[in-house]
């Protein structure tokens, strides 16, 4: 009850008070009353929020000219839409724990965060207070802006976006002279920036490379504090997968600025300075920063640029003593490593200054030997190990020269027995009792051999000593006989299986050598046909791909493993569905999956070590491959091919014979259509001759017939008006009566006519429009056949060559029966007669192809003389017009020209 009666009067108490900020028009007054909510609302969010920020936010518009009610408005938005307000981060401090927030509070608090940056006018006036330089004011409006972007980052971005200049404002944070403001602005910057390659840009344009790198140098580089971690991870959010970013940073010359980071001795001493939390953490971030410009993930000409730019500026010299350094932290000695691996990744400048590296030893030894010992040495932190065997692979990546001097190293003519190399510590790795050496050493060794055909080659010639007594063994057959062995571990069962499949990938010879043991393939076939259960699907399946590969690129040398007594092998002892199945079970592996995404070496636990990004790669290339060579044979495919080609033969000579029957058709339609045209044309020129007669004639007796009527009309009154008799008179009247009686019946006579010839004259009209279309049709008729003739034209020239090449054939194998009966013995009679087979099929061959281009000349023959014929008649008809009188259009006459040059040109030719 005492709660309730709280709440009641809190409520009344704030009502209050809003209407005092609402309705006083003493700036005072609404101060006072503004102090008052902001002190409520640390307790009573619901209550302040829900009564008062539609007035703080007027207050914002109205009142920002005075900087105290201002701040304490937004200070009392920022308690209502925080999670933490401000006497909860004081109890933080006190307590020195994280207390439990509400989570009812938290969603209230997001609630009202959204109601406020739904108004994208609220997001800019806040930015706007920004340009205010009182403490009192642009501090909270940057407390505010991180409240909102904690509850909803992406809405803000894109009102900031939209907002003009306002990524400019939050830039000129960075240069205030308080530390508050810029380190809260610095934290903003973190929290925009993340996810948002457009804020990132603008940011990165205005400036902000140069900002931060001058606030690092002012807080002590790497001996620095938190403020140098906050800049280190803004420049993290600009460059991380963006390569404008990037490019920008690299020309801006913002790479050279990075060396005096690493100068990580004191200078008055000599000795390492003392590693810190924070100078871990900071010295750690700025090496996440330079494996950003060369991530293998950047675009190639990207990182490109940069790794020659950090060798130029000295950089890479400065990783590498770090790498080489006394008491430096596990964690920042791997994390260079990768760094210094990423720098030197596919750049051959990097890669030999990189092997040019000695340690600080006596005697000197390459410091790659000194990584690959720390890489075998199963007391040394896992992703230290990790570590060594990225940066060996990045070493070899597209470096010929490395792989060939880590292979020498292992050969007997070059090893150098005096002193520990890189081959011997392969080796070493390869056969101890620790699966994890197993595993990197064959991993290193597969990178030692990629895409490098003579050192495969080259590694053959290794030999191992098998004990007293015993003869040597080769490296290949060692590796085949660790594998065999029953109480070995997955992992390392991986390992060598990665190695062999690497090694015979693309080398035949290496595929010879493995074939020539005769266990070799029983034990695969073994292993990929047994039941295994779920620890052994991939050995299954890597089994099965290595079984593939000694298929795929086996010469068929060695006459117990042929290609196809394999094919048979595997049809009949594994089945070729279950093959496929094993092969298809790596892919599905969650650690192939996991390996595939990217060329770095990430593992929770030495157990999850089981492939590597390149082989991934290679696997993905090669299994199509390794399935269609264990499921096809030659003969399969030879026969494939001549059905196919029999198939094509067969729908040509459809086509050809479909296209007679056409041609045939076309030539009756265009005679026909030739001779209804013609005649339709002659009418027509006849019936305009007869019809501008009768219109001439039916002109004059209209106006004849005009007069007469006028007689007529005036006669009967005329002769009733006489009243003398007049004998001449009466003659003349009569005369006339009978002239009119006469052109009446003439004019009956010729109104009957010329309905009848207009009738006609419509008729012929739409006989006309008729045969004008059909004269269209035709024409295009006649392009089609030249079209085809045309094609027929080329089908012929290929039945000549076709013809021509058997001939030739047809001599050349002449020439080899009568070489083979000159030199034949009874051995060779089998031969002779297969060439005369072959003779008799090629004479065949020539007989139809003569046959059909005869046939074709004749067709072509008969259609290039019905054109002719065609256009012939087409020109008769045309002169009947012209005689008829009929009107011919100046196209038509360029056509009958262009016919006339077409019918020359083929006498020519003719």
């Amino acid at each position: 009850m005492l709660f309730l009666e709280n709440v009641v009067i809190s409520w009344k108490h704030i009502g209050k008070l809003c209407d005092r900020v609402k309705s006083s028009t003493l700036l005072d007054d609404r101060r006072d009353a503004v102090r008052a909510l902001k002190a409520l609302s640390k307790k009573f969010r619901l209550e302040v929020g829900t009564q008062a920020m539609d007035l703080l936010i007027h207050v914002l518009q109205t009142d920002s000219s005075d900087s105290e009610i201002t701040g304490y408005a937004l200070d009392t938005i920022y308690n209502i839409v925080s999670v933490q307000p401000d006497e909860i981060e004081d109890e933080m401090e006190e307590n020195q724990q994280q207390p439990k927030i509400d989570q009812e509070q938290a969603s209230l608090a997001k609630q009202f965060a959204e109601i406020f940056i739904n108004k994208p006018e609220n997001v800019a006036q806040l930015l706007g207070l920004l340009e205010e330089f009182d403490f009192h004011v642009r501090w909270p409006a940057i407390k505010l802006l991180m409240a909102l972007i904690f509850h909803h980052p992406p809405k803000l971005q894109q009102c900031i976006l939209v907002s003009p200049m306002g990524v400019s404002k939050l830039m000129d944070l960075l240069a205030d002279s308080r530390d508050v403001i810029r380190n809260d602005g610095l934290l903003l910057l973190i929290h925009l920036t993340k996810g948002n390659a457009n804020i990132q840009k603008i940011v990165a344009f205005e400036n902000a490379f140069d900002r931060l790198l001058e606030i690092i140098k002012e807080e002590g580089s790497s001996d620095g504090g938190i403020v140098v971690e906050d800049c280190l991870l803004l420049l993290l959010n600009l460059l991380k997968k963006n390569s404008s970013n990037q490019t920008f940073f690299k020309e801006g010359s913002f790479i050279q600025r990075l060396a005096p980071f690493f100068n990580l001795q004191a200078p008055e001493s000599g000795n390492n300075a003392s590693w810190s939390a924070q100078k871990v953490n900071n010295v750690n971030l700025m090496l996440q920063v330079v494996r950003c410009l060369v991530s293998p993930s950047n675009p190639q000409n990207v990182t490109g640029a940069c790794q020659k730019v950090i060798h130029q500026c000295g950089l890479l010299k400065q990783l590498c003593d770090i790498l080489m350094a006394m008491g430096v932290p596990a964690n920042i000695l791997t994390e260079t490593l990768n760094t210094v691996s990423e720098v030197i990744r596919g750049f051959k400048l990097n890669q030999e200054f990189f092997a040019a590296v000695n340690a600080p030893s006596e005697p000197p030894r390459p410091a790659l030997v000194v990584l690959l010992m720390s890489m075998v040495n199963e007391k040394q932190p896992f992703d230290l190990r990790c570590a060594v065997l990225y940066c060996f692979q990045c070493f070899l990546y597209k470096n010929d020269l490395g792989q060939e001097q880590i292979i020498s190293t292992l050969l007997p003519a070059t090893a150098d027995v005096s002193s520990v190399t890189a081959g011997q510590l392969l080796c070493g790795g390869l056969f101890s009792q620790d699966a994890l050496s197993n595993w990197c050493s064959a991993i290193a060794l597969s990178h030692a051999l990629k895409d490098n055909v003579p050192q495969k080659e080259q590694l053959l010639r290794v030999q191992l000593a098998a004990g007293l007594g015993n003869p040597p063994v080769s490296l290949l057959q060692q590796c085949t006989n660790v594998l065999s062995q029953p109480a070995n571990k997955v992992q390392t069962n991986v390992g060598f299986l990665v190695l062999l499949s690497s090694w015979l990938a693309n080398c035949p010879l290496a595929v010879t050598h493995f074939l020539a043991n005769p266990g070799n393939v029983p034990f695969l076939t073994a292993e990929v046909a047994e039941n295994a259960d779920e620890d052994k699907v991939l050995v299954q399946g890597l089994c099965a791909f290595l079984l593939g590969l000694c298929i795929h690129f086996n010469d068929d040398s060695n006459p117990s493993f042929t290609k196809e007594s394999m094919r048979q092998l595997i049809a009949k002892r594994i089945g070729v569905e279950s093959f496929v199945e094993k092969l298809e079970n790596v892919m599905k592996h969650e650690s192939y999956t996991l390996a595939a995404q990217k060329p770095q070496l990430r593992f929770e636990s030495p157990d999850n070590m089981l492939f590597d990004y390149e082989f991934t790669t290679l696997f993905k290339q090669l299994e199509s491959t390794v399935i269609k060579s264990a499921n096809s044979t030659e003969e399969a495919e030879s026969k494939k091919t001549v059905e196919e080609h029999d198939n094509i033969v067969t729908q040509y000579k459809e086509i050809i014979r479909d296209q007679d029957m056409e041609l045939s058709s076309l030539r009756e339609t265009h005679k026909t259509l030739n001779k209804d045209y013609s005649e339709a044309e002659r009418q027509l020129g006849e019936y305009a001759v007869q019809i501008q007669q009768l219109k001439d004639q039916y002109i004059l007796l209209k106006a004849q017939n005009g007069d007469s009527s006028n007689i007529q009309e005036n006669g009967p009154s005329a002769t009733a008006a006489l009243t003398v008799p007049d004998q001449e008179q009466a003659k003349e009247n009569e005369r006339l009566k009978r002239e009119i009686e006469e052109l009446q019946k003439s004019q009956e006579t010729l109104s009957q006519q010329l309905a009848e010839k207009e009738t006609n004259i419509d008729k012929l009209t739409n006989d006309n429009s008729a045969l004008i279309a059909e004269k269209a049709a035709m024409s295009t008729q006649i392009s089609k056949l030249e079209s085809d003739l045309a094609k027929l034209t080329i089908e012929k020239e290929k039945l000549s060559t076709e013809k021509d090449r058997l001939a030739k054939e047809k001599e050349q194998m002449r020439e080899e029966m009568e070489a083979a009966k000159a030199s034949s013995g009874p051995d060779q009679g089998g031969e002779v007669e297969q060439l005369r087979g072959e003779k008799e099929a090629l004479e065949e061959k020539v007989k139809e192809a003569e046959a059909m281009q005869e046939r074709l000349q004749k067709e072509q023959d008969d259609l290039l003389v019905l054109l002719s014929e065609t256009d012939e008649k087409k020109l008769g008809y045309k002169e009947k017009l012209k005689e008829l009188g009929g009107q011919i259009s100046e196209e038509e006459m360029e056509d009958d020209d262009d016919d006339e040059d077409y019918d020359d040109d083929e006498d020519e030719e003719d």
